[in-house]
């Protein structure tokens, strides 16, 4: 299982995407994609549509079963709308198939929809070569335990102090709250200077993978709307490559 955060605007989504577009050219499908940030953009950015293909988030098939007058008390969410989730809100592709959290259900906080994907990951993660998570920005997510034994981390980072004060806050967090993990990995976002490496590894005693290459077509495809899947060789793809050989994932 391959986590992947960092704070807001780092590029967490399209190295998940071009991370997806990685193993699929070296044929090491079947790949589980969960989106578990609200902005749901890990869809759009594979070429996936989940609306046309009658799909709905996590939060959405929560929604409809309350606004219809059913009731979550008493049962456990697992019990309850495992099945739903697996037939409504799990789209099925050749390669991946990708769940998302969606956006909130209803005023208040993301705990029952966090709560139901942390009970259904051990029970669908099973069938597939890797899971890959798209964290959203920020440490919350982090204290609800989403899932508590996960392979890999890639925590990209910005040019910025906060940046490695979170990396910092993460590894508190997964220590205190007792995550088990392999690795834990540093990458730079598409801003981070290439002479931050050093003091990046100095600052958090984690190793550093190398940053992902600013890339125009990259840009282009997001602005677009069109799926980094279809990336042409460019270099942030190319760099994306050479970070995740660097962990270990190669042919």
């Amino acid at each position: 299982m391959i986590v992947t955060m960092g704070r807001g605007g780092t590029g967490k989504t399209s190295f998940v995407a071009m991370m997806t577009k990685y193993f699929i050219e070296t044929n090491a499908a079947p790949l589980l994609l969960i989106d578990a940030d609200p902005d749901q953009n890990l869809a759009e950015m594979v070429g996936i549509n989940l609306m046309e293909y009658g799909k709905k988030t996590i939060s959405e098939i929560l929604y409809d079963i309350l606004k219809l007058g059913g009731s979550l008390d008493g049962i456990s969410p697992k019990e309850r709308i495992e099945g739903k989730i697996l037939e409504s809100g799990l789209y099925e592709g050749k390669s991946f198939d990708l769940m998302a959290i969606g956006t909130k259900w209803k005023e208040g906080c993301y705990c029952l929809p966090n709560d139901v994907l942390k009970r259904i990951i051990p029970a669908i993660t099973k069938t597939y070569n890797y899971t890959l998570i798209d964290s959203p920005a920020g440490l919350e997510h982090l204290n609800r335990r989403i899932t508590s034994e996960v392979n890999d981390i890639f925590d990209i980072l910005d040019p910025s102090k906060k940046s490695f004060e979170h990396v910092k806050r993460v590894c508190r967090i997964i220590e205190e709250i007792d995550i088990m993990y392999e690795n834990l990995y540093l990458v730079g976002g598409h801003e981070f200077p290439y002479n931050l490496a050093t003091r990046a590894e100095e600052e958090t005693g984690l190793r550093y993978l190398g940053k992902i290459d600013y890339d125009e077509c990259v840009k282009k495809h997001i602005l677009e709307g069109r799926s980094l899947l279809d990336l042409p060789p460019s270099l942030a793809y190319e760099s994306v490559k050479k970070i995740i050989k660097k962990a270990g994932y190669s042919k």
